[in-house]
């Protein structure tokens, strides 16, 4: 069941996300991800949240995201975004109708 990766990102340090956000595509090829949404134009519908940057980044499965997320390639990179940014990330399985 696809699953996905949604952080909202809040850069305080664009030259540190930067380096990290450059990286972190190459990534994601060994586990199935692929990026859905990765900053860009947001719109609240309803309530008060005001999100930043939002990424959501789908996987094949769960275990193939918490792998790539656990792998010595994204921890190697993962520092950047911790130093450059404040962020939320939740990992999602979709739905299988």
């Amino acid at each position: 069941m696809p699953s996905y990766c949604i952080a909202n990102i809040e850069v305080h340090t664009p030259d540190i996300y930067d380096s990290y956000r450059r990286q972190t595509a190459g990534t994601l090829p060994k586990f199935g991800g692929r990026f859905l949404v990765r900053g860009g134009v947001t719109e609240v519908a309803e309530g008060s949240w005001q999100p930043a940057r939002l990424v959501v980044i789908e996987f094949p499965s769960m275990d193939d995201l918490q792998a790539w997320y656990r792998s010595p390639e994204y921890q190697s990179i993962v520092r950047g975004r911790r130093e450059g940014a404040r962020s939320d990330v939740v990992f999602v399985e979709g739905f299988a109708p």
